[in-house]
């Protein structure tokens, strides 16, 4: 019986040091959102608007085949406490250059949300920053 209390009692203190569960606040917004996101994805393949992204020591490099405007978010799936958010816009047609000096190295997740010729897209493509 001591034995089984003992167990018991470890197993509760066992929980309360286990580190918080990542339950996403925002998972029924999501799943209603998902059709939208779902077609920005796809507007990307029909209209072959991918963009070309080069990954150098210190920055990466965005090239859209058409003049855009919108955002690209770096997530970072170890945790979302470091995720950042950049404005994109290439009107004058040049590339975009998002510097990575003041980024940690490692996996990184690249969102790209924006809008061009009044169509709206969404990219997602992994990265590896050195």
């Amino acid at each position: 019986m001591i034995i089984f209390m003992l167990f018991i009692i470890s197993m509760c203190i066992y929980m309360f040091y286990l580190p918080a569960d990542d339950y996403d606040h925002k998972y029924y917004e999501k799943g209603l959102n998902f059709n939208q996101e779902y077609n920005r994805e796809q507007q990307v393949f029909k209209d072959h608007a991918q963009p070309l992204i080069k990954v150098d020591s210190c920055c990466i490099q965005v090239t859209f085949p058409q003049i855009i405007t919108g955002q690209v978010k770096l997530l970072r799936p170890a945790g979302d406490v470091k995720d950042q958010v950049f404005k994109l816009d290439n009107k004058n047609g040049l590339p975009k250059e998002i510097l990575t000096a003041h980024v940690a190295k490692g996996q990184w997740q690249l969102v790209f949300n924006w809008t061009s010729n009044n169509k709206a897209y969404q990219y997602q493509q992994e990265v590896y920053i050195k």
